[in-house]
């Protein structure tokens, strides 16, 4: 694609860094067959195709972008299935994110909309502020159906009742059980810590019962993924330099082997630290050393290997690959592997590569069209006929069962649910009293 940027333009890092992106884009469109927005809309401006020729000329005009722009980039989900698609390299993650900066900066939304940005943006990354939230949203709940539409979303995904704090989540140093094989540091997350205390101290279980010694670090909490991704550079840097100077403390002290993150959406982020910083004298080394320790659970564990499952399983498990995983960090069968190596059935959902509407926010800023596609997933979902289903991000953990429903409805859960209870851990709570998942016996015994 050629560019017309200035030299006074090009003079700016991200200007470059964008141009040599725009640059690699040839019009093909094959990134049209695999945009979910696209495939709902079926308008060339919300494909990732369209929004590349938005975002070129909003960036060579500068300035405030127009209204139809704006509209197009915000539907865009970021869910990275056209960098799996592009044969030609575009490295559209950080494009969009680029052009997500440039119109909070410059473009001024109407009060309503910024509202609840700014209300997202400064209550989802706070533990304590969204576990008051949540607290308050209960009472909300019954009266979503009088509220405007993005309220009344956001009501329909908080739960009906908020898990206490998880003494998992403190810092401190959790031991390996037997000689100790590597020594990480886990990221416990903003939302996750509050909505699901149960995945952090699973990932513990199975990690120091597999001779891994477990840090968590005070301060390294929020990785920033959710404000970054809206734009919000101040606030995700602001986030992203306190968890790396408190993970650059435990590598310069006792020494880190690796960095396990279980959302893989914030996987995504972290590992892209390196690029985030490029920038930044003071933090570019640091977080480069960080993205390159950094790993999703389920790498950590294909590479150290499950021990022998002492669980009866052989359910029949649908994995929802999250777009952050299969696309962000091209990571596919490591998953898949170890839940067979578990003993389930693994069954692989139709159209695995399209988004579930989760995408961080999106489900709470765009809910129509994260619904349609929560919709569509969970249908494919269905088809499969699966016992359960395991995912490795919590958004979409929590969109689909959303969509799925509560009580007899199928049990949605983290990968590592599954994992340490198939070797040694507790039954987890979702699969309690489900005749497909008897309390199981000690093999052998």
């Amino acid at each position: 694609m050629q560019t017309n940027f200035s030299l006074a333009q090009l003079a700016d890092a991200a200007i470059r860094d964008s141009e040599q992106i725009l640059r690699k884009c040839v019009h093909c469109g094959f990134c049209t067959a695999t945009c979910p927005t696209y495939t709902i809309l079926g308008d060339e401006l919300d494909s990732p195709r369209g929004r590349i020729y938005q975002i070129k000329d909003m960036l060579e005009k500068g300035g405030p972008p127009p209204e139809t722009t704006v509209k197009h980039i915000d539907r865009c989900l970021s869910c990275l299935s056209c960098m799996t698609t592009c044969p030609s390299g575009v490295h559209y993650m950080h494009l969009v994110d680029h052009a997500r900066a440039h119109i909070e900066s410059t473009h001024v939304r109407p009060p309503a909309d910024r509202a609840v940005r700014d209300l997202i943006a400064r209550v989802l990354p706070n533990p304590r502020l969204f576990r008051l939230a949540l607290l308050g949203a209960s009472l909300g709940r019954p009266f979503r159906g009088l509220l405007p539409k993005r309220l009344a979303a956001m009501l329909e995904l908080t739960p009906a009742s908020v898990p206490a704090p998880s003494h998992s989540d403190r810092p401190g140093v959790h031991p390996a059980e037997g000689p100790r094989r590597k020594r990480v540091a886990l990221l416990i997350g903003c939302a996750q810590q509050v909505l699901a205390p149960q995945i952090n101290e699973a990932t513990i279980r199975l990690l120091t019962r597999h001779g891994v010694e477990v840090v968590v670090s005070r301060g390294a909490d929020c990785c920033g993924a959710l404000t970054h991704h809206m734009g919000k550079e101040e606030l995700a840097h602001a986030a992203a330099r306190k968890t790396i100077d408190a993970w650059t403390a435990e590598i310069e002290g006792a020494g880190l082997d690796a960095i396990v993150i279980n959302a893989s959406g914030c996987g995504t982020s972290v590992k892209d630290y390196g690029h985030m910083f490029r920038e930044d004298a003071a933090y570019a080394a640091k977080a480069a050393r960080v993205a390159a320790l950094a790993r999703d659970v389920t790498e950590l564990m294909d590479e150290i290997g499950l021990a022998r499952p002492v669980v009866e399983t052989g359910q029949a498990v649908a994995y929802h690959s999250a777009c952050s995983m299969q696309h962000g960090q091209r990571i596919k069968e490591p998953p898949r592997a170890l839940l067979r190596a578990a003993g389930f059935l693994v069954k692989e959902i139709p159209d695995a590569h399209l988004c579930c509407g989760s995408a961080g926010t999106y489900n709470l800023l765009q809910p129509e069209l994260a619904g349609e596609l929560r919709a569509r997933k969970v249908a494919a979902i269905e088809s499969t006929q699966p016992q359960a289903v395991a995912a490795g991000n919590l958004g979409c953990i929590t969109q689909i069962a959303s969509g799925i429903g509560g009580g007899d409805g199928l049990p949605v859960l983290h990968t590592v649910e599954l994992l340490d209870w198939a070797t040694g851990g507790p039954m987890p709570d979702a699969l309690a009293g489900r005749a497909a998942f008897r309390q199981p016996a000690a093999r052998g015994a």
